[in-house]
């Protein structure tokens, strides 16, 4: 079955960076779209980033353009997001997804917390 595993969520200071990996299983990786979503409390979730499969062509939200970079790697099935200058306005719970014969699977998210 489908499964997604984040890590590398944490507290950072604002203007720090983190990387975000998403390791991925039962699924033909390579063949696949892959997509970061966040959510803040009280908010609903949002997109981040996506990133397609074979070329890798990347898309991004507006309030992260500039700031955040998705990238992957077939050979080991993850999906990273590297964050740098992060915000206040970061702080989220950070999920990858795939969307696989009409379905949404998702991770159990990671947390980023930015704040002094």
């Amino acid at each position: 079955q489908v499964q997604l595993v984040e890590s590398g969520g944490g507290l950072v200071q604002p203007g720090g960076s983190l990387r975000l990996s998403c390791a991925a299983s039962g699924f033909t990786f390579s063949m696949y779209t892959m997509s970061w979503y966040r959510q803040a409390p009280g908010k609903e979730r949002e997109l981040v980033a996506t990133i397609s499969r074979g070329s890798g062509i990347t898309n991004y939200a507006d309030s992260v353009k500039g700031r955040f970079t998705i990238s992957r790697d077939n050979a080991k099935n993850t999906v990273y997001l590297q964050m740098n200058s992060l915000e206040p306005e970061d702080t989220a719970a950070y999920y990858c997804s795939v969307r696989k014969l009409g379905i949404m699977y998702w991770g159990q998210g990671t947390q980023v917390t930015v704040s002094s």
